[in-house]
C-alpha cells in the first residue's frame, strides 16, 4: 500500500483518487478551493458535457495535440467506464447531438456529488481550502508535498492541477511550476477553445447574431488549418460559437507566431454558386424596383445585410433590375466567402481549455508517471494534450487521472 497525495480535486484528480483508493492505497486530495470539481460546475454551460459517446477512434481524432499519447489510458478507462461509474452512484446519463453525454438532470452538480460519494466510500481524505506550495523529492523520487502549514509525506504524488483556463476556478498554472522545478519541460501555453478577435470592426454591429448551418474555414499561408460545418456567433469584437471554438484549437499557434489567419464563412453552404445565383436572380425579378439594400431580406438575417451589401461593392441604392451579372457574381462570392481577418484569441479568462503543458515525451503514457522523478505523476489539463469541444477534454481528464491512480501499488 502506498501513501498517495493528489494535488487538485477536479475531474482528473477525483478519477485518480478513485482508481488509487480502489487499489487499497491511502489517498489524500489537496484542493485549494472550497469544494471539489469547481470547473466541472461550469462545463456544458452548467449541465456538464461529461464525455462523448462516439467510438474511441473518433474520440482520438478529436484530440488536437498528442492523441497517440492517450491510447493506453483510454484502454484502461474509456467513455463507457465513466458513464458506468456515475450510473453506479445513481447518476443517469443521456446522449445528445454530436454524441455529447450529459446527466439526465442537466445538473453538473449531480456529477460532482456522485464522484464525491464514491470518494467517501473509498475513505479518500479530502482537504479543502488547502494549497500545495511545493513537491518534495529525495534521491530522484518524490517524498511528499508542502502546504502553507505543514509537510505531508507521500510515496506518490499526482499533479492534477488543471491548466490556465478559467483561473477563477483555481486553474492558475501551479502544476506547470511544479513540473518545471522538478526538471520537466512545459510547452508553450496558449488559450484554446476560445473566442477570436477580428480586424473588421463591423462585427460589433452583428454582436449577438447566431448563424446556423454555415461553413467556417480557417486558412493560414494558403493552407486550410480547420474547416467545420455548424454554428457560430458574432460578438462585440469578434466571433465565437461551436465552429469557431473548435477552429481556435488549430489557429492559436499561428496567431502566437504573428501569422495572418483568415476565416472564410460560407453563409449558404448547401447551395453551390450557380444555384445561389439563380436564387438571387429569382428574388430580384420579383422585386425589380427595389433598391439593392432592401432586396436581401428573404436570403439573409437583417443585421447581416448591410455588411454583405458593403462587402459586395454594389451601390446600395441601385435598383435590382440594373444589377449586372458580374455584380451578382461578386455578391455570390461574398455570401459564399465572407472574409474575416483573425487578429488574436481571447485570453485565459475566456478559454475553455489550455493548449500546451507538461511535455508528454517525459511521461509514461501507460502509467502517467514521470520518466524523470520516481513516484511523480501528471494527469488532466496540466499535460500537453487537448481536444475539441464535445466532452473530449473531460474524457482526457477522466482517463489520464484513472491511469495515474490505477498504476500505483
Amino acid at each position: 500500500m502506498s501513501k498517495v497525495c493528489i494535488i487538485g480535486g477536479g475531474a482528473a484528480g477525483m478519477a485518480a483518487a478513485i482508481a488509487a483508493a480502489t487499489r487499497g492505497n491511502e489517498v489524500s486530495i489537496f484542493e485549494k478551493n472550497e469544494k471539489l470539481g469547481k470547473k466541472i460546475f461550469i462545463t456544458g454551460k452548467g449541465r456538464c458535457n461529461l464525455t462523448n459517446a462516439a467510438p474511441m477512434d473518433v474520440i482520438m481524432k478529436n484530440i488536437v495535440h498528442n492523441p497517440r499519447f492517450m491510447y493506453s489510458a483510454f484502454m484502461q478507462f474509456d467513455n463507457n467506464d465513466i458513464v458506468f461509474l456515475l450510473n453506479e452512484e445513481g447518476i443517469e446519463t443521456k446522449v445528445e447531438r454530436g454524441n455529447r453525454v450529459f446527466p439526465v438532470s442537466d445538473k453538473a452538480y449531480d456529477v460532482t456529488e456522485g464522484l464525491k460519494r464514491r470518494l467517501k466510500k473509498l475513505n479518500v481524505n479530502v482537504l479543502l481550502n488547502t494549497q500545495v506550495t511545493d513537491v518534495a523529492t529525495k534521491d530522484g523520487a518524490v517524498s511528499g508535498v508542502y502546504t502553507k502549514k505543514e509537510f505531508h509525506p507521500a510515496d506518490c504524488v499526482i499533479v492534477a492541477t488543471g491548466g490556465m483556463s478559467y483561473p477563477s476556478t483555481g486553474s492558475t498554472g501551479d502544476g506547470y511550476k511544479f513540473a518545471q522545478k522538478l526538471g520537466h519541460t512545459v510547452t508553450e501555453l496558449l488559450p484554446s477553445l476560445v473566442m477570436l478577435h477580428t480586424k473588421e470592426d463591423y462585427v460589433a454591429s452583428l454582436s449577438g447574431l447566431s448563424l446556423k448551418n454555415v461553413s467556417a474555414k480557417f486558412v493560414c499561408n494558403n493552407k486550410v488549418l480547420y474547416e467545420e460545418f455548424g454554428e457560430m456567433l458574432f460578438t462585440h469584437n469578434g466571433v465565437s460559437g461551436p465552429a469557431v471554438l473548435s477552429g481556435s484549437a488549430y489557429v492559436t499557434k499561428a496567431l502566437f507566431e504573428s501569422k495572418e489567419v483568415l476565416l472564410y464563412i460560407d453563409l449558404k453552404p448547401a447551395l453551390d454558386k450557380k444555384t445561389l445565383d439563380a436564387r438571387i436572380l429569382k428574388d430580384f425579378e420579383s422585386e425589380k424596383n427595389k433598391n439593392f439594400d432592401n432586396s436581401l431580406d428573404a436570403l439573409l438575417p437583417k443585421s447581416l445585410i448591410p455588411v454583405i451589401v458593403k462587402e459586395s461593392g454594389i451601390d446600395p441604392k441601385q435598383k435590382v433590375n440594373s444589377v449586372t451579372k458580374e455584380e451578382r457574381e461578386k455578391l455570390v462570392d461574398t455570401i459564399k466567402g465572407l472574409t474575416l481577418h483573425i487578429t488574436k484569441t481571447g485570453d485565459f479568462n475566456e478559454a475553455i481549455i489550455t493548449s500546451g503543458g507538461v511535455c508528454v515525451k517525459e511521461i509514461n503514457p501507460k502509467t502517467m508517471e514521470s520518466k524523470l522523478i520516481s513516484g511523480l505523476y501528471f494527469a488532466g489539463e496540466v499535460l500537453d494534450v487537448d481536444a475539441l469541444t464535445g466532452g473530449f477534454n473531460l474524457q482526457i481528464a477522466w482517463s489520464s487521472g484513472f491511469a495515474s491512480g490505477n498504476n500505483i501499488y
